[in-house]
């Protein structure tokens, strides 16, 4: 090779390798750094560090490439999500065993007794709200992937111990398997369920408060208004990071229904401001994002099915247990117990061990001492057979 060649390579090589560099410092300029960062001990350099990989040009570019080789060829997305039939996507959690989750189990079923004997205290009715999960209620739409051992006995584990201790739990699973030939009940791309099946949740429970804990008072009104569709792209979409360059290859979005209720006693705008008013409420709704979120309507629907005002303490984003342990040390529980609690309880979360350290260690010991003495109770009471008075 004449190094006319030589240079001529060297050259093309090293063109685009300086273009990329000099793009990249462009990531440089506008770096905020905080007040306290200092070379000396490594935090302006930290600083600096992250910006630019969050700022880095071939990032995104890169990352798309690789998770379309992954989702192409080995049929897989990144960790949290597990890819279906027919453009269904479904969450790992419901695939993957636990470590340690059988003590996790325990642990939790002792948390869930012991809740149930705090509410007893104060009067207040339990009902557990099981949502069952995804896979288990459209096995149809699994891919080669199958839920794990542990996963598989998770429903009939929770169903089956509120039964033994009390704890109205109506059969939701069986509900929602025969409601799901009719309409959609989850959503394709999402964890959730549809503003459907949040409704047909929510009038499932009406029927066992009604037949088994009727709220006293009279009945309020309440109607539902139903928006145009609109696509929708579910949280489990960004496992799937192909957009912008492979963004054909997704599956094709949900189409969402939204709905909204309010009173008829009141605008549709109304509802949110009665939290402030002086107004006792006979029902508190516990829960995860299911119960949460605004997008399924799940606390308008149980409004209309009950008949009844309802108090929102649902969470996103923290599991079934902290929201419901944060409830009873407010003031709102302490000062205004309602008549009737519904505690929205997704099964995948049994096995695992929530974070409870901003709670009083003793007070979580002595919640758990509670429950293990209350299923104890329960064990000897089935010896001389079940109750019927709490079944579904």
């Amino acid at each position: 090779m004449s190094p006319t060649s030589r240079l001529a390579h060297i050259a093309l090589f090293l063109a685009p390798l300086l273009g990329i560099g000099a793009w990249s410092l462009r990531g440089l300029m506008d770096v905020s750094l905080p007040a306290d960062a200092s070379l000396l001990d490594g935090t302006l350099a930290k600083a600096v560090e992250t910006h630019y990989e969050a700022k880095f040009p071939l990032k995104r570019p890169g990352t798309n490439l690789w998770a379309a080789l992954d989702y192409s060829v080995f049929d897989e997305g990144r960790p949290g999500v597990m890819l279906g039939r027919h453009d269904w996507l479904f969450s790992d959690e419901e695939f993957k065993p636990v470590a340690h989750g059988m003590q996790h189990i325990e642990a939790n079923l002792r948390l869930i007794r012991g809740v149930q004997q705090r509410l007893d205290e104060y009067g207040v009715k339990l009902l557990l709200a099981i949502v069952p999960a995804k896979a288990r209620l459209y096995p149809e739409h699994l891919g080669e992937e199958r839920p794990g051992r542990q996963q598989r006995g998770l429903y009939r584990r929770l169903h089956d111990a509120a039964h033994c201790n009390g704890i109205l739990a109506p059969d939701l699973l069986a509900n929602l398997q025969q409601e799901k030939a009719r309409d959609a009940l989850f959503l394709r791309t999402d964890t959730h369920w549809t503003p459907h099946g949040a409704e047909r949740v929510a009038q499932h429970l009406a029927r066992a408060v009604q037949r088994h804990a009727p709220l006293a008072g009279k009945r309020q009104r309440f109607v539902t208004e139903q928006a145009a569709g609109k696509p929708y792209l579910g949280d489990l979409v960004r496992f799937l990071p192909l957009d912008p360059l492979f963004s054909g290859l997704l599956p094709p979005p949900d189409q969402l229904q939204p709905r909204r209720t309010h009173s008829l006693a009141s605008g549709p705008g109304d509802d949110a401001t009665a939290l402030f008013a002086d107004i006792r409420f006979p029902v508190v709704l516990v829960g995860t994002s299911y119960s949460a979120a605004p997008d399924w309507n799940f606390l308008g629907a149980l409004r209309q099915a009950l008949g009844s005002d309802i108090l929102n303490f649902a969470e996103s984003g923290q599991g079934p247990l902290l929201p419901m342990l944060k409830y009873l040390q407010s003031d709102a529980f302490k000062d205004s117990p309602p008549q009737l609690l519904i505690w929205e309880f997704p099964e995948r979360y049994l096995p695992m061990a929530p974070d409870l350290s901003q709670f009083d260690p003793t007070w979580i010991d002595q919640l758990e001492a509670d429950g293990a003495a209350g299923r104890r109770l329960a064990t000897q009471a089935d010896r001389f057979g079940p109750s019927r008075s709490n079944r579904p």
